[in-house]
């Protein structure tokens, strides 16, 4: 809210300078912004009495602005990576699997692996976590396990994500 959008009768006015220039009528506090030729901008709207600051709106938008795009450039996405294995796979696949997973976590991307049981594999699940558990030994120097092995329906899956270099 700011100059005559402010609905409140009473402020407490904060001057251009950070001091405190007290309990204002809201009328008295756009005659003191006016004053300096800068706006009256609503910044504390649930205190009570309601906190007020005097500044120029133009320039504190452009600098939030400005903030929030330098916020924005700086952020990083972290992206997971799918892998699906299957309890009968043969070392070569799995061989593959695990260069592709080790090449994306030293790219600090995230490996989400879904072992996936069909038919009569669902009574030998422990064979299915074997094959997990060598993939998380191949791949432990580059990455740690985010999700413990979980079977979820049909599909075991686990994410491993890249070690913090400190």
């Amino acid at each position: 809210m700011v100059n005559e959008h402010i609905r409140f009768k009473e402020v407490l006015v904060i001057g251009p300078n950070g001091e405190q220039l007290g309990v204002l009528s809201k009328r008295d506090a756009l005659e003191r912004a006016y004053s300096y030729d800068l706006d009256l901008f609503c910044v504390a709207a649930n205190a009570n009495p309601p906190v007020c600051k005097i500044l120029d709106y133009g320039r504190y938008r452009f600098e939030k602005q400005k903030a929030a795009k330098e916020a924005k450039r700086n952020q990083h996405v972290t992206e997971i990576k799918p892998l699906r294995l299957s309890p009968v796979i043969d070392t070569h696949d799995f061989e593959t699997k695990v260069r592709h997973a080790r090449k994306w976590l030293a790219d600090n991307m995230k490996v989400k692996i879904d072992m996936r049981f069909r038919g009569r594999m669902m009574d030998r699940q422990e064979v299915g976590k074997k094959i997990l558990n060598q993939f998380i030994e191949q791949v432990s120097d580059l990455g740690t396990v985010e999700k413990q092995p979980a079977l979820e329906g049909n599909i075991m899956s686990l994410i491993i994500g890249p070690k913090k270099n400190k």
